[in-house]
Formats: C-alpha cells, structure tokens, sequence
C-alpha cells in the first residue's frame, strides 16, 4: 500500500546484559548477508534450548507490530526502559532487530541524541552539509534551506567553530534545526526538547507543528504529555518492550497515565529507593516521600484549605550543600504550581554521608479544587546541578473544596486553583442626567 509510511511486524530486540552491540563495516554486512538464512535456523535452535544461567538476556522490545500513514503524527510514549528509543533507533537502521522487520517507505530524518551524526572536527557549516548528505539530500536542498537552519538554530557567529567547542544547548539547537528543516518524509524526534531552555522549547514544539501540518511523518518520542495531544494525532504505549495500546492522543495519554499512576488507593508513604522513573546521579538520591495531614498522621485525603505537609528523605553519597524543590500536578501531566528550592526559603541542607537527611515542605492551606494531584520531587544543588529528580512520586486527593461554604462543591472543571476572594455590591452610579442635573456647574 503506497499510502503506508512505516509498517513494523513482530518486531523484537534482545540484549545481553553487558555485552556491547558490535558496529560492522560494508565487508561485514556484505558476508552476514549470505550467512543470514543460517543464522536464523541456529537461533531459532537455540531460542528452543534452555538458557545457561549465567547468560542473561534482556528484551527491549517483543512482539512489536504497527501501521503508520503518510502524513501521520505518533506519540510514542511509556516509562523510561519500555523500549521508545530502541524503537526509533531500529526504525532508524542504527540497530538490527532480533527478530521481526520493518518497512520504511520515505526518506527520514532522525534527532535521536544531541549531535547524533555531528562530526566533532567539523563546523557548525560543514555538519549540516554532512548530515544533508546522510539524510540523502543534494546540494542545491541543503543549500536552499540553509539560512533558515542557521536563523533557527541561532548560531549563526559559531556557524565555521567545530562543533567539539559547542555546548550541550548548541548542539540541540543545531540538531534540532538540521533535522526538522530538510525536506525529509519521515521525522524521528526522541526526547530532545528536554534539554534547550524555555523559550527553545517553545520554538521546537512550533516548528514541530509546522512539520505535521506540512505532510510528513512523525515519530514523536516524549514525556510531555501536553505536547503529544497538542502535536499527535495517535499514540502508541509501550509497556516493557511490548505495544499495550494503540489508539488517538488523547486515550493514549490517558492509557500511559493509568499505568504510570498506578491506579488505586494512593500510598500515604512510598519508598522511592528502587523508581525507575527518576534522573538521577551518583551523588544523591531520594530514598522516601509521605504526606501528613494536620495531626502530623500520614494521610492521602486532604480537604480545601487544609494544612498539608510533605516529608522527603534522601542519602548522599559525600558532604554536599542540598536543596529539595516539589512540583505539582494533574493527573494530565500539566504543571499546576512548583513549591520552589527549598534554598529561597533559607533552608539548604548539609548532607551527612553517614545518615539519611529528611526535610519538610510546609502548605499552611491547600488551595487546590476537588480531584486527584500527583507530585514529582528533586534534589538540587542551587544552581549548579539536578542530582536526583522523581517524576510521578506520589498522588493525593482533595476530597472536599466548598470555600464558600454554600454547598457547591469546587472542582477541577472550574480550575485546580480556588484563588481566595470575596465579592460585593457596589454603590450604584448616577446616571448621565443626574450627574449634569446635580452638578453645580450646569446651572446658570
């Protein structure tokens, strides 16, 4: 079918677990080619045969299968580890499959990693020749294009520096830039927004948009859930390597977000140790999260205006100076409000190697309407470094939001946030006539 951009059956992906994927060359390619139909009958001999003990496999991906259109916009979306980028990089021809196969029908683009396909000696000018060249575009198209790739990427006085001198931010930019203006049919783009600052987000998410309206593929790899409804149009939800749902942006969020959030009762208490859902380094790491209510006993249900507090534990690896900072919620995904560094409020911890630390946000009145708010929680060193960053830490409901106390009950329908107000009637105005009438300086 021409009108079939990507179509993936029983794809599959095994790894051993510390073991590095060889790189081949054309010689290596060429000889696995004539070996290829006896390579399969081994390893579907040794698939059958028990596994020794100390081999230990992995599958990123298992049992695959999809159909994308032409013209098509597909989040791909799913925990960190579901398989999302193993994914894109088969479809990009960076890796093999286990097993299974896919079919591309178009010329694609991919923005997997910072610089992916960037050569460090090589500038900013010559990269983008470069990576036109992979993409197999000629000339005259890369040369058409260019000024808008450097008027994008905003480089234009590093445009003949290596890219080696680049920081992280320039990379992306000029990346980002190079992949989403040649005139590729098929557009990769794997969690790499994540990394510019707002304002360079905000101008991606733009020109991503201008992308999909143009016609051509995309495969949109994110945890921005409020992007990929805004953007896609379908979505598909990876769960341990496996597709568990196919269908529009909007029951795919809603899919990926039930699983993430597993639901159920919330745990007042929940252990952090072993989330897999984290950024994290090798300095710190968030061990707990619990919510207390006014009598200081943990709870998960909460009413308007009802004092509330969360405590975080964590550990650190050495003596460092740390700041806790919380972020609220929906369960959407949308940002409500951040409770910022704990160091604007004077309290930077010094962490003890030795011990767990525990710190305390403190919410004299909780402002929120009637639903259910998720929590994510990080570790910082003020402005330096994210050593530890949880998403999805901990859920709790507000059961009950009648600020008037008139009965009517305040829900997420009208907003998350009861802003406090009050209202009045004003005196009444004089009209036209009785203001000219009453006013002494008509009268003669």
């Amino acid at each position: 079918m021409t009108d079939i951009a990507i179509r993936a059956e029983s794809l599959s992906k095994r790894f051993r677990l510390g073991q590095r994927e060889p790189y081949k060359a054309l010689r290596d390619t060429l000889t696995n080619a004539m070996y290829a139909p006896f390579r399969r009958v081994r390893a579907a001999v040794e698939r059958s045969l028990p596994q020794p003990a100390h081999d230990r496999y992995v599958w990123a991906l298992k049992d695959v299968a999809f159909e994308i259109g032409e013209g098509e916009v597909v989040g791909i979306i799913g925990r960190n580890g579901a398989g999302k980028s193993t994914l894109l990089k088969i479809l990009s021809r960076i890796t093999e499959p286990t097993e299974g196969y896919a079919e591309i029908h178009g010329r694609v683009g991919s923005l997997l990693e910072i610089g992916t396909g960037f050569h460090p000696e090589l500038t900013g000018r010559e990269n983008i020749y470069l990576n036109g060249a992979i993409l197999g575009m000629k000339k005259a198209e890369i040369e058409r294009k260019f000024d808008e790739i450097v008027a994008f990427a905003e480089i234009e006085k590093f445009l003949d520096t290596p890219v080696k001198h680049y920081s992280s931010g320039m990379h992306v930019r000029l990346a980002f830039a190079v992949a989403a203006h040649l005139e590729t049919e098929i557009l990769f783009v794997d969690e790499v927004l994540a990394v510019g600052d707002v304002a360079f987000q905000r101008k991606c998410l733009g020109k991503m948009g201008d992308v999909a309206k143009g016609g051509r593929t995309v495969l949109f790899v994110s945890h921005n859930m409020g992007a990929v409804k805004a953007l896609c149009t379908r979505g598909l939800v990876l769960e341990d390597g496996r597709v568990a749902f196919q269908g529009d942006a909007e029951s795919s969020v809603q899919r990926y977000l039930a699983a993430v959030l597993e639901s159920g009762p919330p745990a007042a208490s929940v252990s952090l140790a072993d989330r897999r859902r984290r950024h994290s380094s090798d300095l710190a790491r968030l061990e707990s999260i619990t919510l207390l209510n006014e009598a200081g006993l943990p709870s998960t249900i909460f009413r308007h205006n009802d004092p509330m507090y969360v405590r975080v534990r964590f550990r650190a690896t050495q003596s460092l100076r740390v700041a806790v900072e919380i972020f609220l919620k929906g369960t959407s995904g949308e940002k409500i409000a951040a409770f910022a560094s704990s160091h604007f409020h004077g309290v930077l911890i010094e962490s003890d190697p030795s011990q767990e630390m525990t710190v305390d946000l403190v919410i004299p009145k909780l402002p929120l309407a009637r639903g259910r708010y998720v929590l994510d929680v990080a570790l910082t060193i003020p402005f330096a470094q994210w050593l530890d960053y949880v998403e999805d830490a901990c859920l709790f409901d507000v059961e009950v939001s009648d600020p008037g106390g008139t009965g009517f009950s305040y829900g997420q329908s009208h907003g998350f946030v009861y802003i406090e107000h009050d209202w009045k009637l004003a005196p009444a105005l004089p009209s036209p006539e009785n203001s000219r009438r009453g006013d002494p300086g008509s009268r003669r």
